[in-house]
């Protein structure tokens, strides 16, 4: 049975609540009603603890129980955002955002494309392996000033670095999701006489797309921290540069406020690759 879509007078339509809905038993009405009051209680538990910290943490400030210079105070970090709102804080977090999503994009499709030759070619796996390993594990902050010397200071130098510490991590979990693959499922398609390609679009990448995306929310945030690290090294703009700024003139309550900001940046970017994931996996669902 089709249920219609109720279309107000301004033209939208909007889906009715999987509650609303009369063919559903009683027990699953609980049982939506439970998980619905469940998400509710998650979400309003979010907001309190947060509220919470921020209220205690004004307290503390304020009653003298920690250091407002050192520790700063939600009301002097409220402050500091004021008065940057006149000082270029929008053209520091952009240029911010735009290294890190120039980063995370060229660290995204090339480590796609880079395990992707590394699962057609067993052979070129093996043998690459333990760099792959090694370049893993080895602190990329390290190569920063080398990485200057060759790229040249200032945007490109950071772009790169957020894309060598985003890349390998992308290579390593998306080859493991590909060697992973549904045996059964491989060899079901070899018999019908498929080849490594059509296996491979048919079946090994579709089987990895929540591989995919787990890597992309791994990497946003790793992209960020390749930036900062690029900024403090080199950089005469974007949010890493008011912190490094804030730490040499003693002005903490900046470097609090742009290390709030950059939480907030992260938490959005995060938000936005759930968003397209759920987006992708429903529109598969259909």
């Amino acid at each position: 049975m089709k249920h219609s879509v109720s279309t107000p007078p301004g033209g939208i339509a909007f889906a009715p609540s999987p509650l609303a809905r009369a063919d559903i038993s009683p027990e699953r009405r609980v049982y939506l009603r439970r998980i619905q009051q469940e998400r509710q209680l998650i979400a309003i538990s979010r907001v309190g603890l947060l509220l919470l910290f921020l209220f205690f943490w004004e307290l503390g400030a304020r009653q003298g129980w920690i250091d407002s210079f050192i520790m700063s105070s939600p009301s002097r970090i409220l402050k500091t955002l004021f008065s940057l709102a006149d000082n270029h804080i929008v053209m520091h977090m952009w240029v911010t955002l735009y290294e890190t999503l120039t980063g995370f994009t060229i660290g995204a499709f090339g480590g796609v494309l880079l395990a992707v030759l590394l699962w057609q070619s067993e052979l070129l796996s093996k043998v690459l392996e333990p760099y792959l390993v090694v370049l893993n594990s080895l602190p990329k902050i390290a190569l920063g000033p080398v990485i200057i010397i060759w790229v040249g200071a200032g945007t490109r130098a950071i772009v790169v670095m957020a894309v060598a510490i985003s890349m390998i991590v992308t290579v390593l979990e998306m080859l493991e999701g590909f060697n992973s693959t549904d045996p059964e499922l491989l060899k079901m398609a070899q018999t019908f006489g498929a080849n490594r390609r059509q296996v491979f679009q048919k079946i090994v990448f579709p089987s990895n797309i929540s591989t995919l995306f787990a890597s992309l929310k791994i990497n946003i945030g790793l992209s960020l921290v390749g930036v900062i690290a690029g900024e403090f090294l080199v950089s005469k703009a974007g949010l890493g540069y008011l912190i490094v700024y804030g730490g040499q003139v003693f002005q903490l309550d900046l470097v609090m406020t742009g290390v709030i900001i950059l939480a907030l940046m992260a938490v959005v970017m995060y938000r936005c690759i759930t968003l397209m994931e759920r987006l992708v996996l429903n529109g598969r669902k259909k």
